[in-house]
């Protein structure tokens, strides 16, 4: 393993490049994919993560970069710009080369050994060649439509990230004429990991799609001969985009660009790394790209399709051990509502069940007291007992109001059948504010209760999303305290009626003033420090790019404020520069669950302000999205935070990595005689419920 990674310093010398940090995280990631202490399957799945975030930085990092560049037509006249793709060009094929380098020399030898293979044709015996080629016989073979390119048949339109295959011939086609070129496209229908009959099997052995079309694609080409072929795939720009002076239907405009999504701008060519040097060339020219698009892989052009493997294989040694989530609170009992009468609840996914929220809107769908139910909508995906709840508290009558983000990245079409649902219930939605993502985590219910109304609160730092509730690292608060709730109330009104909101007390909102009171949170731990009493910030989130708080957290540091920074992924803020952020320290930890969490501490004199939020500081969260961000007020739950959420992390000599001021990113190690500490198993062993009594 690796022990230090490297991002490159701007040229400004006071920010560390927001791209190469991006990319440097992803190298984080992939450490654990080099990490003999971890189950080998779950050392894949790193490998198939790596791979998903590789995907969306071309879909939206590297796009955004060259749409921006082809403002003027090319990017000549724009060195910057074409310096910083050289960078990153240079990371990203560095990156993909040791990724599959750790797949093929590690990853799979040692899975071999645990008896789990991946076949390729060579590795196939007779047997499973035999059933291979009946497979592709009934299955694959009826489904495939070669299309040799000539005048009446162009080269055909290619889907974002799917499997193609391009073909060289030799010889004339059925109709005299010597068309040298074919293209193969991979039916999406198929599945791309395919599991062989346990009787021809030493363990458990499986193929990839892509290997059957390639042992038998000759078999498409009677009476030619194939002279060379490879797989390919071609990543296009993903944002979606609409005008939104002329839209007038944001969901109807959306459902149009999703389908476009599909054939956006080429910004990525992948094949096979044996693939010959005409046929790359000709495929580059067809998607008007350059050389320096091309990643030549050893191995499947798609690794997050690996991940189809992963399920499939029952052997729990090369699993992480099944995590059960303990109980959010002893005392919630039957009636959530009389328990939050009596105390708020701090909910820390996933060591605790995301079940409690999901009781807490479904209690409200079915509560004859309740009145209304208002929810904002960013990530929830395709099956939600929560998205249920909210269907049928709509046809039992109740007022209910969604924020639908239809722009949710990747997630625009499971939105848009939600809201689709929804209205049919009968409930009101909207859809947040053009030009603005909706990605504040909040859901109010209203009751009556002695012929008033009492307000009831969920705030959040994630999605409310069934799957990622499991994998994420995020907080939660369920509260009563009026002032509080009223005040998301008030963030409700704001969104469907478009009118500033009124004075808030205790929440940050953002776009309006978000920035400006963490900078104000700042400066203030820095009047205190300069007054000669300790000044002391802490802050966990997943990346920091806003140069506004960055010089905010600088001029702080030189005032001798003590400031604690764990942020996952892109980091620009350089740590440790004398006489800049000699009293900053970075840190990102990477582990089991995804860190998603958004923590804001502030000393203040012993007054330990916590603030949870939705958002991190990046200027596009901090001005271009409506985000929440939310006190705990309880002092017991403030202890929680900090001894849960914050010193743990900053304890970590296992799956924490330092950020020095030269970019590089080092792997905390236990020092002499110092136990290993990681934050993750230590919440997991003390929030958690044990596992089953199997014997039971």
């Amino acid at each position: 393993m690796k022990p230090e990674l490297h991002t490159e310093v701007t040229k400004s010398g006071t920010l560390l490049d927001r791209e190469l940090s991006q990319l440097t995280f992803n190298r984080r990631v992939m450490a654990q994919a080099e990490d003999p202490n971890i189950p080998l399957l779950e050392r894949l799945r790193y490998l198939c993560i790596v791979s998903s975030n590789m995907d969306e930085f071309f879909e939206v990092r590297v796009a955004s970069l060259l749409a921006a560049g082809s403002i003027g037509s090319t990017l000549a006249g724009h060195p910057a710009l074409v310096a910083n793709l050289k960078r990153i060009d240079k990371e990203c094929h560095a990156l993909v080369e040791q990724q599959y380098e750790i797949l093929n020399n590690d990853v799979l030898p040692a899975l071999r050994t645990a008896g789990v293979h991946l076949l390729r044709d060579q590795d196939r015996n007779e047997a499973q060649r035999a059933w291979v080629k009946d497979y592709f016989d009934r299955e694959v073979r009826p489904l495939l439509t070669p299309i040799g390119l000539d005048p009446a048949h162009p080269f055909p339109q290619v889907v974002n990230k799917s499997l193609n295959f391009i073909v060289s011939l030799s010889g004339k086609d059925a109709f005299g004429r010597g068309t040298a070129i074919a293209i193969v496209k991979a039916p999406r229908v198929l599945p791309r990991v395919i599991k062989l009959p346990d009787d021809i099997s030493d363990g458990v052995s499986f193929c990839l799609l892509s290997s059957v079309i390639h042992a038998h694609i000759s078999d498409l080409f009677a009476g030619r001969e194939v002279i060379a072929y490879s797989q390919f795939r071609v990543t296009r720009d993903s944002d979606l985009w609409v005008d939104e002076d002329e839209v007038k239907n944001l969901r109807q405009a959306l459902k149009g660009e999703l389908v476009g999504r599909q054939f956006g701008t080429s910004v990525r060519l992948e094949v096979a790394h044996n693939c010959p040097q005409e046929l790359s060339q000709f495929l580059l020219d067809q998607f008007s790209l350059d050389q320096s698009r091309l990643y030549r892989v050893n191995g499947p052009v798609n690794l997050v399709r690996l991940s189809e493997m992963i399920d499939h294989v029952k052997q729990p040694a090369l699993r992480f051990a099944p995590f059960f989530p303990g109980q959010a609170h002893k005392g919630i009992g039957n009636d959530i509502f009389a328990a939050l009468h009596k105390h708020d609840i701090l909910l820390h996914h996933p060591y605790q069940s995301f079940q409690t929220v999901i009781d807490f809107i479904r209690s409200a769908a079915y509560d004859p007291s309740v009145v209304a139910i208002k929810q904002t909508i960013y990530r929830t995906g395709m099956n939600s007992d929560l998205m249920e709840s909210l269907i049928t508290a709509a046809k039992l009558g109740k007022e209910v109001t969604v924020i639908v983000e239809l722009m949710a990245r990747f997630d625009e079409e499971a939105n848009i059948n939600w809201a689709d649902k929804l209205e049919q219930a009968g409930a009101q939605v909207v859809y947040g504010v053009v030009g603005l993502k909706t990605h504040a985590k909040v859901a109010l219910v209203i009751r009556r209760e002695e012929g008033a109304l009492r307000f009831y609160a969920h705030l959040g730092t994630g999605n409310y999303h069934p799957t990622t509730t499991k994998l994420y690292t995020d907080f939660g608060l369920l509260t009563a305290k009026q002032d509080l709730a009223v005040e998301v109330n008030e963030v409700f009104i704001h969104l469907t009626s478009l009118t500033k909101p009124h004075n808030l007390n205790h929440l940050w909102l953002a776009p309006f003033g978000l920035q400006s009171e963490i900078i104000k949170a700042i400066r203030n731990e820095a009047k205190i420090a300069r007054s000669g009493r300790r000044g002391r910030i802490i802050v966990k989130i997943n990346a920091l790019v806003d140069e506004s708080v960055i010089r905010a957290l600088y001029a702080a540091s030189t005032d001798g404020v003590k400031i604690d920074l764990i942020v996952r992924g892109a980091c620009t803020l350089k740590p440790g520069v004398p006489g800049l952020s000699e009293n900053i320290k970075v840190r990102s930890v990477i582990g089991r669950f995804l860190e998603h969490s958004r923590i804001y501490y502030f000393r203040n004199d012993l007054a330990h302000d916590v603030y949870l939020a939705s958002a991190d500081w990046m200027s596009r969260n901090l001005f271009r999205r409506v985000e929440v961000a939310f006190p705990i007020l309880d002092r017991a739950l403030k202890r929680r935070v900090i001894a849960e959420g914050l010193n743990p992390y900053l304890k970590d000599n296992t799956n924490a990595w330092e950020l020095e001021s030269s970019g590089h990113y080092t792997r905390r190690k236990p020092r002499a005689k110092q136990m290993p500490f990681s934050a993750q198993q230590y919440l997991m062993h003390n929030l958690g419920t044990p596992a089953p009594d199997v014997g039971e």
